[in-house]
């Protein structure tokens, strides 16, 4: 997948790439032609990177070649064992959750996963969980409070699924009783946006002491072509809403969104999936070993007023 505004960088970069052929291929020396070359991309790609608009912030937070939630925990978490069912209804693929270690430490798990292919977006629905993968996410919850263990979710959807057998099996009710799951419990969390954290679907797993944010991800009460389509009549407004939206990291952590935004690799996480695992991986340990150093009574207290004074 490219994106429109790369193609310069493409076009450099397809041309290094046939250098390096003829390079190969006739014994030629042109390593000073093809550093030059190089250089020159790595900067034309900072400078776009620099200046992207949240329009093409959202290009970049939905490239399928964007590490999903599976991958982080594949890189982050040992000793992985999923955990299924939400012991109501049925099991959700949209939500993963599950018990593993993260740097020797015992934590819950939970992320959305959008899958990386047909047959895997198709399993796991796109990312988008119906109601027993709040429910789940409950259980898991409360599971974490018995056992006193630290709880990690990875955000990346563009919202909860918004089908008739979800809304009958109360899909509003199963958010608002893992957003209130998540207020009262008495371990740590920490909520990493990874890709796209849209409307209560992610905020059911983001009501977190910690928000982290990576930069070019996004984070929305709606998603863009969503507020179009209600305010304008037409998705054609989409960039218009976008903007309005404040989705971007640097715009949520100026209006105390989140806390933190992680540095991806230049020309975004879909360009280096090590360096994205590492940046993510050493913020969380720096904010799992500040909170454990806090008692279950100082954390909800904070955690409360964190997100009162939203409100205000």
């Amino acid at each position: 997948m490219s994106l429109n505004f790369e193609k310069p960088v493409l076009e450099l970069e397809q041309k290094i790439a046939e250098l390096s052929k003829v390079e190969q291929g006739n014994g030629l020396n042109i390593d000073e032609e093809v550093k030059q070359m190089q250089q020159k991309a790595d900067k034309l790609l900072e400078q776009i990177y620099t200046r992207l608009t949240p329009q093409q912030k959202i290009q970049v937070a939905r490239h399928e070649n964007r590490p999903h939630c599976l991958d982080y925990i594949r890189a982050l978490i040992t000793d992985f064992t999923p955990l299924a069912g939400d012991r109501l209804f049925a099991q959700d693929d949209a939500m993963i959750s599950g018990i593993g270690r993260f740097d020797g430490q015992a934590c819950i798990i939970l992320g959305q996963e959008k899958g990386a292919n047909t047959e895997s977006r198709i399993k796991h629905n796109f990312g988008m969980a119906r109601p027993e993968g709040y429910r789940k996410s409950q259980r898991l919850i409360q599971m974490a409070n018995q056992f006193h263990l630290p709880i990690l979710t990875f955000v990346d959807t563009s919202g909860a699924y918004p089908g008739v057998g979800a809304e009958e099996r109360g899909q509003s009710e199963a958010i608002a009783k893992a957003i209130e799951s998540c207020l009262r419990a008495d371990v740590p969390i920490i909520s990493t946006i990874i890709g796209e954290g849209g409307s209560g679907g992610a905020i059911a797993i983001a009501t977190a002491d910690r928000v982290l944010m990576l930069q070019h991800a996004i984070y929305s009460v709606i998603s863009p072509e969503g507020c179009a389509s209600i305010l304008w009549r037409s998705a054609e407004f989409a960039e218009d809403a976008a903007k309005a939206l404040k989705i971007t990291a640097r715009d949520l952590k100026e209006l105390g969104i989140i806390d933190e935004i992680i540095k991806e690799p230049l020309g975004g996480a879909h360009r280096n999936h090590k360096e994205v695992f590492k940046s993510v991986h050493d913020s969380i340990s720096r904010n799992l070993g500040e909170l454990k150093e806090k008692d279950s009574a100082t954390l909800k207290t904070e955690r409360r007023e964190k997100y009162l004074d939203m409100t205000k």
